[in-house]
């Protein structure tokens, strides 16, 4: 049946078992899960922000293992904050350069 249908053997499968589970030719759900495991922290984590502005990921990780017993990876604090449009900038802007033309 793949090869007729140009589908991989192990789509086939797939297609297969979930008609045998479940009798439905609807196709299987899409997509990962739907929040992230820090929206519960939310509070926690914005609050950290208003503490210092200047904290970075790392101790917020340190503080979530800390007090929360959460144990995360900076990235996954990095793209929840990213999903609600927080961002730092650690360095302050700096004035043109005379010398060399800054794009």
């Amino acid at each position: 049946a793949a090869r007729r249908f140009s589908i991989g053997e192990s789509t086939a499968g797939s297609w297969y078992r979930h008609w045998r589970k479940t009798g439905s030719y609807e196709a299987l759900p899409r997509g990962g899960r739907a929040g992230s495991i820090l929206d519960a922290h939310e509070a926690f984590l914005l609050g950290l922000i208003a503490e210092q502005a200047d904290i970075t990921l790392a101790e917020m990780v340190k503080r979530l293992e800390g007090e929360r017993s959460l144990r995360v990876d900076p990235s996954t604090i990095w793209y929840f904050l990213h999903r609600r449009g927080i961002t730092f900038k650690k360095r302050q802007r700096m004035r043109a350069n005379k010398v060399v033309p800054m794009s």
